[in-house]
């Protein structure tokens, strides 16, 4: 039996190495979005300066340890068994939990899950507990749970929704109002008194009120530091502000890129110092319990189900080397983490102050909290003065952006929402962790994001429905954390306790091979995603121009297209499903990629010259028949994978024949376009269109082919309808493709030297 608590203690090491890396992965959106969003500093730099944040508050966090020992439930109420029962089954459904919303690319609350992990697999073995004991009822559950506590961290963490949102758009308003869109006009004072108050606040809870947690410091300068606070704050202000306007005077230094870069480091020393716990805590305390467990089994030689884990009560200092393993992997997950980067995209997308292809679809929810907040907000607004109103109009009007920047090149906000993103973030976060409060990073920063963007004005009429929906669906997903957190812990308790050393062995075999199967297929998915070809926005300001810069994007559709409809026929063919099944999905990503096109078209015709707007009437024509080749291809592979899918009878053997030879006549005419839109030789493009009345001759004969079968030996109406659909279809999709090469055929003109915009990133360099 000593041997599975060893086993038991190993395994929960493996799974606190698999929850760092997974859990840092989910949480690194919290202190990446705001500088990544603004854009202010290099990735690089940006990752080097939140991995030494992250391992400097890794160092800082253990006295957050005893909130996994002795923080939800009384250990005291356990024996050594059921407390190992209890720390398995928190880390095995954490794992999973996570890795699960890591692949949604969701950004979650670890510090929720760890927490209701807890409450859920010990709540699960106190009712074992009591059922087994004819002296207690399950109204005696509250002698083995920490009740106060469990309900004051659940609280903070559901209050600091409302509390991080409402101080960050108070904090950006106010900001805005003092410097504007245009900051860096505004006078050097103005920068100076921002930063140095961003950096006091910052100073004072990362230092001051962090300080006492760290085992590196002496106890003589935590003394000191924590007695003088008051003149700590007022020089630390002073110092700042004056260091602050000496750089933007001397040296002409973005003050902003400076807070950011500050800001990012105290928000991964914070995110550290708080979420450590949520990955490495339960390992900790079992470890520490299972010390203690040996000293008195070899000592005394009580049983695991006899020593009750008093001592886990007690104040314990986690061993310095442990957190020092753990940062390092944190660092190391930073780096090499792909999941990380889909988390952060969700978050800053919700934050972006321009239009943006919305993620989220709005709901009955979103459009009544919009209309109810649109409508306070005319009330206020027409209590104010006119004066007021045209003051506060002035300081929020943003800035013309340069039809020259590529839009993918600006940023999703400014550097001065960014600084107070991060300020306000680290100083929440650093606050609660030195009152030993676990509170939810995740829930901070993402609220005091969506703050900010409300106080900055970017939920505009074009959004507000898309950004208010994606957050509700954020913070649903947060309240399904802590249900399936609860329910999936207490199930696992349930298992391990039942089938002991064989359902651990299988539980954990089970966890690797889900965390193994989600890597495998994330990174097949993103190797999908690299390897395919995605089309282009034009850029250029002339017919010429979007005509070169277009043919990418023409040869790629054509590309994809004839692979789609060979799919299609194959599938048919050999009534492969799961064939049909990725050929629809591959025609709705070109569909929706087409759509990003069309939507793109308001920015494409404001960067046009005046001279140049027939470019406008051309970029449209040749969307138009993309579009109509995707609905052509979305009719075919649908029809096909519903034929299929409802397990229709087979179509014959002369009608796949047909098809192959339709596909035969369709792969050399789509390799040829494509060549020729690849190799830019345009005139290729004739010889093409010679092409076509040869294949239009090919559908009308297989149309009238299947016109005599079904007038004397068809028997199948289904087979008949998806056949006469395919082909008229396939005639469709063919009189799409050769409008689109006669458009580019008639329009190309080789003496012109196309125009194209360059971005400012092009322009330095």
């Amino acid at each position: 039996m000593d041997n599975l608590y060893t086993f038991m203690i190993i395994a929960l090491a493996v799974l606190a190495i698999a929850d760092l890396v997974v859990g840092v992965s989910n949480d690194a959106v919290n202190f990446l979005n705001s500088a990544i969003g603004s854009k202010a500093v290099s990735f690089r730099t940006l990752m080097i300066v939140a991995s030494i944040g992250v391992a400097f508050g890794a160092m800082s966090s253990s006295g957050m340890m005893e909130i996994a020992r002795k923080g939800i439930f009384v250990p005291g109420e356990f024996v050594f068994d059921e407390i190992m029962i209890i720390f398995m089954a928190v880390m095995i459904t954490d794992i999973l939990l996570l890795d699960f919303f890591n692949t949604l690319g969701l950004p979650t609350s670890t510090t929720v899950s760890i927490v209701f992990e807890l409450l859920g697999a010990s709540v699960c073995m106190a009712v074992i507990k009591i059922t087994m004991s004819n002296d207690l009822s399950l109204l005696d559950i509250g002698n083995y749970i920490n009740n106060e506590k469990a309900i004051e961290i659940i609280l903070g963490i559901l209050l600091s929704v409302v509390v991080a949102f409402s101080v960050g758009a108070i904090i950006q308003y106010i900001s805005r109002l003092l410097l504007s869109f245009n900051f860096n006009d505004k006078p050097k004072l103005y920068g100076a008194i921002f930063s140095g108050f961003a950096v006091t606040s910052i100073m004072y809870f990362i230092l001051i009120k962090g300080i006492k947690n760290a085992t590196f410091m002496s106890d003589d300068i935590k003394s000191l530091i924590s007695g003088n606070t008051e003149m700590v704050l007022a020089a630390g202000f002073a110092v700042f502000t004056m260091a602050s306007l000496m750089l933007m005077t001397l040296l002409k230094t973005n003050i902003y890129k400076i807070i950011i870069v500050i800001g990012t480091f105290a928000l991964a020393v914070a995110f550290a110092g708080n979420d450590l716990v949520n990955f490495i805590g339960p390992t900790t305390g079992a470890y520490q319990a299972y010390l203690d467990f040996n000293q008195a089994h070899d000592t005394l030689g009580i049983t695991a189900s006899q020593f009750t884990m008093e001592s886990l009560g007690n104040k314990i200092q986690t061993p310095t080397y442990i957190l020092l393993a753990a940062g390092l992997i944190m660092v190391l997950t930073l780096w090499f983490s792909s999941k990380a980067k889909a988390v952060v995209k969700t978050s800053v997308d919700l934050s972006r102050q321009d239009e943006v292809k919305e993620r989220f679809e709005p709901n009955f929810l979103s459009r009544s909290i919009v209309r109810m907040t649109i409508a306070a907000s005319e009330s206020v607004n027409n209590l104010l003065p006119g004066s007021a109103k045209r003051v506060i109009a002035r300081q929020f009007k943003e800035p013309v952006m340069s039809a020259a920047i590529k839009k993918e090149d600006m940023p999703a906000f400014d550097m001065v929402r960014a600084a107070v993103n991060l300020m306000v973030a680290s100083v929440l976060i650093s606050l609660a962790t030195s009152m030993k409060l676990p509170l939810s990073t995740t829930y901070v920063t993402f609220m005091v994001a969506m703050g900010t963007s409300l106080a900055d004005r970017a939920w505009g009429s074009e959004s507000a429905v898309y950004r208010v929906a994606g957050v509700l669906n954020v913070i649903g997903g947060w309240f399904f954390t802590a249900i399936s957190a609860f329910v999936a812990a207490a199930i696992m308790a349930l298992i391990l306790y039942s089938g002991r050393g064989y359902a651990l062995v299988a539980l954990i075999a089970f966890a690797l091979l889900v965390l193994v199967r989600n890597y495998l297929s994330h990174r097949k998915k993103t190797k999908e995603l690299k390897a395919e070809d995605t089309l282009q926005k034009a850029e250029s300001s002339s017919t010429q121009g979007v005509i070169v810069e277009s043919a990418s994007n023409i040869a790629n559709v054509v590309k994809r297209g004839n692979r789609i409809y060979t799919n299609a026929v194959n599938g048919l063919a050999t009534h492969n499903l799961k064939m049909l099944k990725k050929n629809k999905s591959q025609v709705e990503r070109l569909t929706d990629e087409i759509e990003e096109l069309k939507d793109n078209i308001f920015y494409f015709i404001k960067n046009l010259d005046e001279p140049s707007v027939e470019a406008s009437n051309f970029y449209l024509s040749i969307l138009r028949y993309l579009q109509d080749m995707a609905q052509s291809l979305a009719y075919i592979s649908n029809s096909s994978y519903k034929h299929v899918n409802n397990n229709h009878k087979k179509l014959k053997f002369s009608q796949i024949k047909e098809l192959k030879d339709i596909d035969d006549a369709f792969e050399v005419l789509f390799s040829d376009t494509k060549n020729a839109f690849n190799s830019g030789s345009f005139n290729e493009i004739g010889a093409v269109l010679h092409k076509k009345h040869d294949v239009f001759n090919l559908l009308t004969e297989k149309i009238q082919k299947q016109v005599e079968r079904t007038r004397t030996e068809e028997s199948s109406p289904k087979n008949t309808t998806l056949y006469f659909g395919i082909l008229l279809e396939t005639k469709d999709l063919l009189t799409a493709t050769m409008n689109l090469l006669e458009e580019y055929y008639n329009s190309h003109d080789d003496s012109i030297e196309p125009a194209t915009v360059v971005s400012t990133i092009e322009e330095e360099e």
